[in-house]
């Protein structure tokens, strides 16, 4: 499904954020992405994300090369990514439904299809009480819940997470993260990025481990698939 293939973005010669990446994520994978601080973490979804160019090497999404896509159709693909980000980036003055909702409208969708759509996916996410609540009125574990429907609500293929419990207490972080697998396995890709040795040793799942740019190992629950 994703490709990272001999990938490197170099920024000068003293700043090699990544080096010769090479990995894949099947469909329906969780996939955790670690790393200290400065590891590459946030680069390299930044490459996914089309946000950076590599330096060389490809990065594909199915069939397609993401870096060699003409201008218009890189929304397409962008569209069936859902992207959740540690400090939320919820509009303030939308309530919990207008945040997801806006979403779908940015994706076209009928008016009709939307507000089914939404009340279902924030009933999923435990926030049915909470519908019409703003920003400030919520607790920052359930502004993380309404990032998270806000990402699945247009169900994208992939879920991509950068460092979602940075700012979350454990309990809060232990109920993003069941919900995140609750999404993986209703059939969603699940690319988790976190420095968090606790949910990594939580989840059991495969752990991509980046180092100073470069994949240092690659494992599932124990077993090395690098």
């Amino acid at each position: 499904m994703i490709y990272f293939d001999k990938v490197s973005k170099i920024y000068s010669p003293t700043s090699i954020a990544l080096e010769d990446v090479s990995f894949t994520i099947k469909p329906n994978e969780f996939v955790s992405l670690v790393g200290q601080s400065g590891a590459g973490k946030t680069t390299l979804l930044k490459l996914l994300l089309a946000e950076e160019r590599p330096t060389s090497g490809q990065i594909f999404f199915e069939s397609s090369d993401i870096h060699a896509l003409l201008k218009h159709e890189l929304p397409l693909v962008r569209r069936r990514m859902g992207v959740v980000f540690q400090d939320y980036r919820l509009l303030p003055m939308k309530t919990a439904f207008e945040n997801v909702a806006f979403a779908l409208e940015a994706a076209g969708r009928p008016d009709a299809d939307i507000s089914s759509d939404v009340i279902q996916v924030l009933e999923l996410v435990g926030l049915a009480d909470k519908i019409w609540n703003f920003p400030h009125e919520l607790s920052g574990g359930e502004k993380q819940r309404v990032a998270i429907a806000r990402a699945i609500v247009t169900r994208p293929d992939v879920v991509i997470a950068d460092e979602p419990t940075g700012n979350l207490d454990p309990l809060n972080t232990r109920d993003i993260i069941r919900l995140l697998e609750k999404v993986n396995d209703l059939g969603t890709t699940v690319l988790l990025a976190t420095h968090d040795k606790e949910i990594i040793d939580s989840l059991e799942r495969r752990v991509v481990t980046l180092d100073k740019g470069r994949v240092i190992r690659d494992e599932l629950r124990g077993r090395y698939v690098l």
